[in-house]
C-alpha cells in the first residue's frame, strides 16, 4: 500500500503481492489489517457507523478475530481518525484501541501479512446479518457502560412494565426546533394524559458517549429532529419506536437521504413510527434543486401542536399496549465475543 495523501485518491493505491517477491524496502507489518475504503467519511455518526459495521459483523462471524490496526479511506483519500463516538463504539464492541495508521509519503510501500478490505458500507448487508451486528454493539456498548439487563435493577420492579418512558431529545443550531418550548410543552401535555409517562428532555451536544448510551437504554419513546443524534437508537430496547422531524424542503428534496434513519430503525430492530416534515418556511430564491435543498438542509424546524399531539397519543398507547404484553426481548445477556 501507498496511501500518504489526504486531498487526493488518485495518489494512493493498494495491491496484492506474494510475500517473496514485495517491493524493495517495504515495511512487512504483521496480524490482521482492517482497511476500509468508503464513500462516507468517519466523522460523522451515521456515515461512520455505516462504514464500520460490515468490519464488526465480519469480526463476529470469524470467531472474534481482531485488527491489529486500521487504515482509513474515504474517495480514495487517506483519513487519520475517527470521530469520537464512533471509536469508542468500535473499541467496547471489539474489545481493542483502534489504532489507526497513518502513511506517510516518506515510508515508501508497506504491506500487510493479513487485511481485510471493505469498499462498501452496511447497504450491501443481509438484514438478518445487521441485526445480528447491532444486537452486538448494544450489549458491548451497555456492558461497557455498565447499564446491562444484570446492572439495572429498577428493571426487576413489579411495575417496570407500566412505566413508557418518553425522550425528547434535541438539537441546537442545525435543524432545531423553532420553538422549544411549544415541543417540550406538547409533548408534556401528553405524556401526562398517560398513566405511567415519564418525560424527559435531554440534549446531545453535552452528552459523553456513554451518557448518551444510558439515555437511550430508559427510553421507550425518542422524538428528535433529523441528525446524527439518532445514530443512537442502537442503543434503546428493541421495539421502542422514534419520532422523526424535519424542516421544510426535505421530502421534495433530500431524495433517499431522508430515509436513513427509516433503514437503521428497521435494521436495529426499532419502530419508526413516521416523519413530520415542516411545511412553513422562507421559500428558495434558486430555481436549481440542488441550491435549493442546500438552501433548506439546515433550517429549523416547526410544529403543528395538534397534529403532534394526535401523532404522539397513537404511539403512546401502541407503546403501553405493546409494554402490557412484556418488555421488549434483547436475546441474550451475554454479549457475543466475551
Amino acid at each position: 500500500m501507498h496511501g500518504h495523501d489526504s486531498s487526493n485518491g488518485a495518489n494512493n493505491s493498494y495491491a496484492l503481492t506474494w510475500p517473496d517477491v514485495l517491493p524493495s524496502g517495504a515495511k512487512l507489518l504483521s496480524g490482521l489489517t482492517f482497511i476500509s475504503e468508503t464513500f462516507y467519511d468517519y466523522t460523522n455518526l451515521w456515515h461512520g457507523l455505516s462504514a464500520m459495521t460490515p468490519f464488526v459483523a465480519w469480526h463476529e462471524r470469524k470467531a472474534c478475530v481482531l485488527p491489529e490496526r486500521w487504515i482509513l479511506f474515504h474517495w480514495g483519500e487517506l483519513r487519520v481518525k475517527m470521530v469520537p463516538w464512533l471509536q469508542t463504539l468500535m473499541e467496547v464492541t471489539l474489545g481493542r484501541k483502534v489504532d489507526i495508521l497513518k502513511i506517510f509519503d516518506g515510508d515508501g510501500p508497506m504491506c500487510f501479512e493479513k487485511a481485510l478490505v471493505f469498499r462498501h458500507n452496511d447497504g450491501g448487508m443481509a438484514k438478518a446479518r445487521k441485526e445480528i451486528t447491532y444486537d452486538m454493539m448494544r450489549c458491548k456498548a451497555r456492558a461497557y457502560c455498565n447499564v446491562s439487563d444484570e446492572n439495572d435493577h429498577h428493571l426487576k420492579k413489579k411495575n417496570n412494565n407500566k412505566i413508557i418512558r418518553l425522550t425528547l431529545f434535541l438539537r441546537v443550531g442545525s435543524r432545531s426546533f423553532k420553538n422549544e418550548t411549544a415541543v417540550v410543552a406538547v409533548s408534556g401535555e401528553q405524556c401526562r394524559n398517560m398513566d405511567g409517562c415519564r418525560l424527559r428532555v435531554a440534549r446531545s451536544y453535552n452528552l459523553s458517549f456513554c451518557d448518551q448510551v444510558r439515555l437511550m437504554r430508559d427510553t421507550d419513546i425518542l422524538i428528535t429532529p433529523h441528525g446524527a443524534q439518532l445514530t443512537n437508537m442502537i442503543f434503546m430496547d428493541k421495539n421502542s419506536s422514534i419520532l422523526e422531524f424535519f424542516p421544510k424542503g426535505w421530502s421534495e428534496l433530500a431524495g433517499v437521504g431522508q430515509y436513513v434513519f427509516r433503514w437503521l430503525a428497521d435494521w436495529s430492530g426499532m419502530r419508526h413510527e413516521g416523519a413530520w416534515y415542516d411545511p412553513d418556511g422562507q421559500q428558495c430564491p434558486y430555481t436549481d434543486e440542488g441550491q435549493c435543498f442546500t438552501f433548506y438542509k439546515d433550517g429549523q424546524i416547526g410544529i403543528n401542536e395538534t397534529f403532534i399531539a394526535k401523532w404522539l397519543t397513537r404511539v403512546l398507547n401502541e407503546v403501553k399496549e405493546y409494554k402490557s404484553n412484556g418488555q421488549p426481548q434483547l436475546g441474550s445477556s451475554v454479549c457475543p465475543c466475551s
